[in-house]
């Protein structure tokens, strides 16, 4: 492994230990076994170290999404299926977690704009998904952005949200059916 490399997964450990704000360029290089100096030949400062760390993220998430699709899958399954799986990787990955624990507790400028920027790109990729289908004929022809959007925030809501205010988990199904019910089947044409 290269040396930008164990840099990254020693600040990634770091970040994900003691969060962003608490995490320092001294840990960092502590925890990768390095000089301090030798981050600073890869990484400017901690915010940049930090947004690579936070795209790193992003790409695997995709993939994983990405790993679920079917072209032969109806676009309803292929959502659903996208959609919970990028959920099930923002609930399981620590880092993603620590991440979205300081921003409600402490309000971190630069983790607030590491998360825009991650749901940024998670609306980018279920909106390049949409369009896919819109120019294949398959779902009625929409402003995919706001559709993706849409799609996120309620999914967002009825897998993290409901569980967090109610106590219980709807199962996925249940998930799939309610939407299939109303939000798609305004978007597929018969």
């Amino acid at each position: 492994m290269d040396r930008r490399q164990e840099i990254l997964e020693a600040a990634a450990k770091s970040f994900t230990l003691f969060g962003y704000k608490a995490t320092t360029m001294e840990q960092v290089a502590k925890i990768a076994n390095v000089g301090k100096g030798t981050i600073y030949t890869f990484f400017a400062n901690k915010e940049i170290l930090f947004k690579e760390i936070a795209m790193s993220l992003v790409r695997e998430m995709q993939a994983e999404a990405d790993a679920v699709l079917d072209a032969s899958a109806s676009f309803m399954d292929n959502a659903h299926n996208a959609l919970m799986k990028m959920l099930q990787f923002r609930e399981k990955h620590l880092l993603f977690a620590k991440l979205l624990e300081e921003e409600k507790e402490l309000r971190t400028p630069a983790v607030k704009q590491v998360l825009v920027c991650i749901e940024n790109e998670v609306l980018s990729y279920v909106t390049e998904l949409i369009q896919r289908r819109i120019d294949k004929g398959e779902i009625r022809d929409c402003d995919a952005e706001l559709v993706s959007f849409l799609l996120l925030k309620a999914y967002l809501a009825f897998v993290v949200d409901w569980h967090e205010l109610h106590g219980d988990i709807i199962p996925e199904e249940k998930i799939l059916n309610l939407f299939k019910e109303t939000i798609f089947q305004g978007l597929v044409l018969t």
